[in-house]
């Protein structure tokens, strides 16, 4: 209940701050960006004084005080400015019909993807959080009363650069006793929620028209491609293809690497899984909106709040921030083009923006993104994205490649960017500049690979098509009243959205059945008793296995991680990984590594036993059996090679 507390908390004071700030706003939307705005205090204010606190529940308390603080002190200066009463000029029904049935779809795909407990006592989850889920849990139980800046409990020592401030969430929440799972799919949904909503606004206030904002939406959403050309394709040679989509691993027209197929859907793949990017997006869609309206008013005020809403961004999802950037360097030189008069004071707005962004974002750069992707060797030149087969050569032809994977929608953006109206300010003028600065994430994205794993730059891809989706909704419901009178029309407009979401929607019916278990009834009795009975800091000897219920649930360092998750991290852990196996398998002549890297406990599971030959009659004869069931064993080493499992 204490967590729940402390994140409504959060909550009602950035929707306190956002309403004093921005009080000419219609009420929803300042409801929306003031919740935004709380989660990223709750992000934010209890890791600035974690550095002097360590991440405690007094670290919470401190942050949540000054987050009442700073809306109590905006709502006093802006006592009397005048509120808008109006809850929004958008219809009613338009947010109620396309958010309602996405808040129910995500809340579900986070219950059942999330730790859901199976009636053995095992845990399971679905098909895309089976291999991410892990990473996400163990930094956010590691967190608890963590020194600040944290490390990675995957491979003590190594500075966490991977941007930890979305699963810092769920530690504020742990450290109020809320449950893991339960914090999880919270702020999981509560995040999707807003997401949703917000391009919902985004939209609205870009067109003004319904049937945009209801097509852009779906569009974005249920994005896919055509790779169900391929799987209706599979279905006439074989009558279990059909069924195979929904039941094999990664059989969805969205993601299979061996057809080429990679543009995967965005709920399923990118917002449920990929929790940093989830983060980032609820912190991105915000900043698109202000950055278009400060364009469209000329306002130096919200070009200054935008500032301080990128320069928080980095660490949060610092591929969200890299977009952003780039999107605004595009809108800054359409503005500077189009605007026909008061180019300075143009400049002059954007300098301010950009001024305020990096001095708060460059020191969360310097200390945790760029040694981190420098000294990983992650930046190099590559062309056309995962089309390139690294040996200059491409697997698709260009254009057929983006056409299968994003689908007919990339034949239309071009004319949708450039169907507004001319001059920096105009409604319909965004659209150019939302395009320019899209095209310059395109550019970008297609030349340089950021990180180890090229696929990675799809979280740059994704931000451009959101930021073009307004005008190709817009493009599409004029081309429909173009096309008045021609007797095919209906025809034609539901084959073009059949193409462009039937991809998505088998893959969103595939992740809604699917179902996978994480951990056994042993694993995490194992990780309960370890989370219950060992001293925080303490380090636990275990395979590299990336199902790690010790670092994920129980929250220890083990002495090397999956390389799964390390070598896409840009992380060198090579000494790390041959000490974990020398001490598994030769653990009688490997006094020094234990003593070296603090080994007060071994996990011993079948994951270990057939990955590595582990002398486990050493663990019996020296260390001691603290807990048995199934499969798992785990030792206490106090004693033991010198080491001492005391805190």
């Amino acid at each position: 209940m204490g967590g729940v507390l402390i994140l409504v908390g959060y909550l009602v004071c950035g929707a306190a701050l956002m309403d004093a700030l921005l009080p000419g706003r219609y009420r929803l939307t300042r409801l929306w960006l003031g919740l935004c705005a709380g989660l990223i205090e709750m992000m934010w204010l209890p890791a600035l004084f974690a550095f002097a606190l360590r991440f405690t529940l007094a670290a919470q308390l401190l942050g949540l005080g000054t987050a009442a603080v700073l809306a109590a002190l905006a709502q006093f200066l802006s006592r009397r400015a005048s509120r808008e009463r109006r809850w929004t000029d958008m219809p009613a029904w338009l947010p109620l019909a396309l958010v309602v049935p996405f808040v129910i779809l995500c809340g579900c795909l986070q219950y059942t993807h999330i730790l859901r407990a199976g009636a053995d006592g095992a845990l399971h989850v679905g098909q895309s959080t089976y291999g991410d889920l892990c990473l996400h849990l163990g930094i956010a139980t590691s967190l608890r009363n963590a020194a600040f800046p944290p490390t990675y409990s995957l491979l003590p020592g190594a500075l966490l650069g991977y941007p930890f401030l979305g699963d810092s969430l769920v530690t504020s929440m742990l450290l109020g006793g809320s449950p893991l799972a339960f914090s999880f799919v919270l702020t999981g949904t509560l995040m999707m929620v807003l997401v949703g909503l917000g391009f919902v606004i985004l939209c609205w206030d870009l067109t003004k028209s319904r049937a945009t904002t209801a097509i852009a939406f779906v569009l974005m959403f249920l994005n896919g491609g055509l790779g169900f050309i391929y799987a209706l394709d599979g279905i006439g040679r074989d009558a279990t293809a059909f069924r195979e989509i929904f039941t094999g691993f990664y059989r969805t027209p969205t993601n299979q690497p061996a057809l080429n197929l990679r543009w995967v859907n965005v709920i399923c793949d990118m917002m449920i899984p990929q929790r940093t990017l989830l983060a980032g997006w609820t912190v991105l869609v915000p900043a698109l909106w202000l950055l278009c309206e400060a364009a469209k008013e000329r306002r130096a005020k919200l070009f200054a709040l935008l500032g301080v809403w990128a320069g928080a961004m980095p660490m949060i999802h610092t591929h969200s921030f890299l977009a952003l950037g780039l999107i605004s360097a595009g809108a800054m030189a359409y503005t500077l083009v189009a605007s026909r008069e008061d180019r300075t004071g143009a400049l002059k707005r954007f300098l301010i923006y950009g001024f305020i962004a990096v001095a708060l974002a460059l020191p969360q750069l310097l200390t945790w993104s760029i040694p981190q992707t420098v000294k990983g060797g992650s930046l190099k030149f590559r062309f056309n994205w995962v089309n390139n087969d690294g040996n200059g050569h491409l697997i698709d032809g260009y254009c057929w490649f983006w056409i299968k994977n994003v689908g007919l929608i990339w034949l239309v953006m071009i004319p949708a960017a450039l169907c507004g109206r001319r001059g920096a300010d105009s409604r319909q003028g965004a659209f150019r500049m939302l395009g320019l600065g899209a095209l310059c994430v395109y550019a970008v994205a297609e030349l340089i690979q950021f990180q180890p794993n090229e696929y990675d730059n799809n979280k740059l891809f994704y931000v451009a098509y959101m930021a073009m989706m307004p005008a190709v909704g817009w493009y599409l419901v004029g081309l429909w009243n173009r096309l008045r009178g021609l007797r095919w029309r209906a025809l034609l407009a539901a084959a073009f959205m059949l193409s462009a979401t039937l991809s998505g929607a088998l893959t969103v019916g595939r992740e809604l059945v699917s179902d996978y278990q994480l951990f056994n009834a042993g694993e995490v009795g194992a990780a309960r008793y370890i989370e219950e009975n060992t001293p925080e800091g303490s380090v636990v000897l275990t395979g590299a296995q990336h199902k790690n219920p010790v670092a994920a649930l129980a929250g220890r360092s083990i002495v090397c991680g999956t390389p799964s998750y390390l070598y896409f991290h840009g992380i060198d852990y090579t000494d790390q990984y041959h000490a974990m196996e020398q001490m598994l398998e030769f653990p009688a002549d490997s006094a020094e590594l234990f003593e070296k890297y603090g080994v007060g406990y071994a996990f011993i599971s079948s994951y270990e036993r057939n990955d590595f030959t582990v002398d486990e009659d050493w663990f019996r004869e020296n260390g001691q059996l603290v807990y048995a069931e199934g499969d798992v064993c785990v030792y206490a080493l106090d004693g033991v090679h010198g080491n001492s499992t005391e805190s």
